[in-house]
């Protein structure tokens, strides 16, 4: 009798000390930014194509699908904005401004690797694991969180053999609503974008969607939540 319950007491002891190290490796994962517990909230398709709302707390659908049109300099957008961002540059450089889109449509794999060497770049600085993870996430979106992912967003800089980056920024800022694109991340709407001020990143919305969202001074998230 007396082994039994040494033997369920020892297997008690077990089990609690086991669960115990679940909890400590999970916590250590946990604060070196390797393990999630937040569920994944997929983006809305409710809406038309042009107002798919991906953000940090918005994951695009797994089934999401696009069409590409490769441009000049081998960047690739969604066929449906090409017409508007070709207008949109032909007209800048008839004002003698000359953009260039840096950056279009961008693979998992690729926003990934963007994640992954801005996280290297921050413990190169010495921050820890999740204080390299939280600081480059301030800049770089997470995989399948970036507008990017979707073609419809572009990184637009300068030809700086013919302009300069801030006449660039400058024009866009004041004119690309007219063919439907915004300023996607404002100065003034980092606490509800969770994305920094990127005076180069433009998203099409469509042309009268931009037009309202430039005139009100709102920003992407705020007109969604309008149409509520």
């Amino acid at each position: 009798m007396m082994k039994k319950e040494v033997f369920h007491e020892a297997k008690r002891i077990t089990r609690l000390l086991l669960m115990f190290f679940l909890i400590f490796i999970a916590y250590v994962l946990a604060a070196n930014g390797l393990l999630s517990t937040s569920v994944k909230n997929y983006a809305s398709i409710d809406q038309d194509w042009n107002l798919i709302l991906v953000n940090q707390d918005n994951y695009i659908p797994d089934d999401y699908d696009i069409e590409l049109t490769v441009l000049s300099n081998g960047e690739s957008v969604d066929s449906r904005i090409y017409a508007n961002l070709q207008d949109m540059f032909d007209n800048a450089r008839a004002a003698g401004i000359y953009p260039i889109v840096v950056s279009g449509f961008r693979t998992q794999e690729k926003q990934q690797s963007l994640l992954d060497d801005k996280i290297e770049a921050y413990n190169v600085e010495g921050h820890s694991k999740a204080e390299a993870r939280k600081l480059a996430e301030n800049w770089v979106a997470v995989p399948g969180t970036s507008e990017h992912q979707l073609g419809i967003a572009v990184d637009i800089n300068a030809d700086k053999s013919k302009s300069a980056r801030n006449e660039v920024y400058s024009w866009l800022a004041k004119n690309a609503y007219y063919y439907g694109f915004i300023l996607r991340y404002p100065s003034d709407k980092t606490d509800i974008t969770g994305t920094i001020y990127e005076p180069w990143h433009y998203r099409f919305v469509g042309e009268d969607v931009a037009k309202e969202i430039y005139s009100k001074g709102i920003c992407l998230e705020e007109y969604i939540d309008g149409l509520k």
